[in-house]
């Protein structure tokens, strides 16, 4: 808005609103031209107003110009979601693609939120879904929803293949049964993008093992699934035996028989159709779109990053079989709603074992949840030592079924003494965790760059500073590390030596209870301060859920002296900082300015104790910070203090 705005009246403001609504309702009869021609504040005033199709339409002419149309996709997502959730989206093609995101399925599927239901007219048109198309990478197949899946094989083809060239993942939630015709579209869809389309990603939510195995069938393991061969061949021999009935003289057959009965006729049609369906991805690309090649023969694609959700014993036996030939598998993510037993565990360690013995495998990335104990961890490393990645979630719980279980073929003490891990994150819920087990991992990860580690109890009287040592002694490589509900208060003095011995660009404490055992908590705050300015290569920095309180002002620190630090995003979130705390914070912060805009998150801090103090505060702060803001009520007061507890 320009500066001379400032002094318009609420009259001015009121019509100048009614105008940019107007422009919104007539835009097709305006025209984009008539819009672009108007002076550049007013076409800024204007952006908040437009649809998601008529911002789509003026991006590129208005980007020529110099012109961003991020407050336009800014607003789109402000109206969807409402005031409390934090947008942290900070370019224009970050907020476009996920307001184009969070529209499309739901539109897509005919669901409702508030803001589809107001803007119906808008985004149920040829148009927003062509352009939602070329900018979205992830689809979900809902095969019980078929009737959104239909339009791509009638009214919407040209849909398709869009989402052809842009889909990179593809999510199949629901079941596929089959059995029944009505499939015919899910499993045709799921074909076209992973096969003749760009999708390297799948994520299945399905339950059957023989549905597991369709979706893996030829898409990158060797594995031919027993149920699934049966599946095809049962249904090519009733194709047949239909034929050659229809050959044969009517004259005292079963069949003709059954049609004198209505409800045997209808039953028979049924079956019938079932029979003339094929579940083959060649077969069912032929009768709905055969192919414009010379050999009419379809593509098979690769899958690269799968994710299987809901994992039980029979899909997981499926993808154990397949695993060992499965070369070209990148990323691998199984996550369950109960706990993995010992022998699961071992069946795909085992699995593992067998495909990293390959040289053609190309696994990296292992994500898995939830395992029953720690010692776990070390049994899928060792099975799979050329891993990059390793992603865990542990729940030990103090009853659970013992089955007896073999270990492991290849002896833990044959594996190499090294890993190649790269990135490891770590989530526990247990009463006490084995830190030498931790500690011991780590040390044979001279490469780790990345480490999370959340909810790691120890026995009274242990502390974690074996765990920060080893990192400063083994893991010169680190450059993210993130602690979460994990006790550091009587680990001050080995926070500064990792600080002074790493190149960390992310440092995230969180609800670690920093300051609860420090004396002198400001003045243990400002050596922390003073460790941290130490580090160039800092750029993120969390400290949420940690009771700052007023010592939040020492913070501030950071930026000043001759060598101020590099942070560039700071967490203060869930600490408790009153007004007239943030008030002081913000004048020290104004003196000390920061060398780039600063991202600083003060969500769920108790703002409404004094509005005006409050809002006064990030007046100052608003200059050269970007405010990541949530409403604070009384009734947070009581939940921020337990969760401080």
């Amino acid at each position: 808005m320009p500066p001379q705005a400032e002094q318009t009246s609420p009259k001015e403001i009121c019509l100048k609103e009614l105008c940019c609504r107007g422009v919104r309702r007539h835009f097709a009869a305006l025209g984009s031209v008539a819009v672009l021609d108007l002076p550049v504040p007013l076409i800024k005033d204007l952006l908040p107003h437009l649809t998601v199709c008529q911002l789509e339409e003026l991006q590129p002419p208005l980007n020529q110009r110099g012109i961003s149309t991020y407050p336009g996709w800014y607003g789109v997502l402000l109206d969807m979601s409402g005031p409390d959730r934090v947008i942290d989206f900070r370019t224009e093609a970050a907020a476009k693609h996920e307001v184009m995101r969070l529209l499309f399925t739901v539109v897509f599927y005919g669901f409702r939120n508030p803001y589809t239901v107001r803007n119906i007219t808008n985004l149920d048109t040829p148009h927003f879904f062509c352009a939602a198309a070329k900018c979205i990478k992830r689809f979900s197949i809902i095969p019980n929803t078929r009737k959104g899946l239909q339009r791509l094989t009638t009214d919407q083809r040209p849909l398709l293949s869009l989402l052809e060239k842009s889909i990179t993942r593809v999510g199949v939630v629901g079941n596929i049964d089959l059995s029944d015709k009505k499939s015919q579209t899910a499993l045709y869809v799921c074909h076209r993008l992973l096969d003749h389309g760009v999708a390297k990603e799948l994520c299945a939510e399905v339950e059957g093992s023989v549905e597991l195995a369709w979706l893996l069938h030829g898409r990158g393991s060797q594995y031919v699934h027993p149920e699934l061969k049966k599946v095809i061949h049962s249904k090519e021999a009733r194709c047949v035996s239909q034929g050659a009935s229809e050959d044969q003289d009517d004259q005292g057959t079963p069949c003709k028989r059954l049609k004198l009965d209505p409800v045997c006729v209808e039953e028979e049609e049924e079956e019938l159709g079932k029979a003339n369906f094929s579940v083959d991805p060649q077969e069912l690309c032929q009768a709905l779109a055969p192919c414009e090649g010379p050999s009419g023969a379809c593509p098979v694609g690769q899958i690269h990053c799968l994710e299987i959700r809901r994992v039980g014993s029979c899909s997981l036996r499926v993808l154990n079989s397949a695993l060992p030939t499965f070369f070209c598998l990148r990323s691998l993510t199984l996550t369950s709603s109960t706990i993995f037993y010992d022998p699961d565990v071992y069946s795909l360690a085992a699995a593992l074992s067998r495909l990293s013995e390959s040289s053609h495998s190309s696994l990296t990335d292992l994500s898995i949840s939830v395992l029953p104990y720690s010692q776990l961890v070390e049994t899928l490393l060792d099975a799979s030592p050329k891993l990059k990645s390793l992603q865990v979630e542990i729940q030990s719980v103090l009853w659970r079924q013992h089955i007896p279980t073999e270990q492991p073929a290849t002896p833990l003490s044959d594996a190499p003494a090294e890993l190649s891990l790269e990135k490891l994150v770590v989530k526990v819920t247990e009463l006490q965790s084995d830190l030498n087990l931790f500690t011991s991992v780590l040390r044979r990860c001279p490469h780790l760059t990345t480490l999370h580690v959340a909810g790691m109890r120890l026995p009274t009287g242990l502390s974690q500073s074996h765990l920060l040592n080893t990192l400063s002694e083994s893991n010169p490589c680190l450059k993210s590390l993130n602690l979460k509900d994990i006790k550091l208060s009587d680990c001050l003095p080995e926070i500064l030596n990792l600080l002074r011995h790493c190149r960390l660009e992310e440092l995230l404490l969180n609800d670690c209870r920093l300051l609860e055992k420090w004396n002198d908590k400001e003045e243990s705050l400002r050596q922390l301060v003073a460790a941290l300015k130490t580090v160039p290569s800092l750029h993120t920095l969390s400290l949420a859920q940690n009771r700052l309180t007023k010592n939040v002002c020492v913070l501030a620190e950071l930026f000043s002296g001759p060598s101020p630090s590099s942070v560039k995003r700071l967490n203060i979130s869930s600490n408790f900082i009153q007004p007239a705390e943030l008030l002081e914070f913000a004048e020290r912060l104004r003196t000390h300015r920061p060398r780039d805009r600063l991202t600083l998150d003060l969500r769920m801090n108790p703002g409404d104790r004094d509005p005006k103090t409050w809002n006064l505060a990030l007046d100052k702060l608003r200059p050269f910070c970007i405010l990541l803001l949530r409403g604070w009520t009384s009734i947070d007061a009581m939940a921020d203090h337990i969760s401080m507890m």
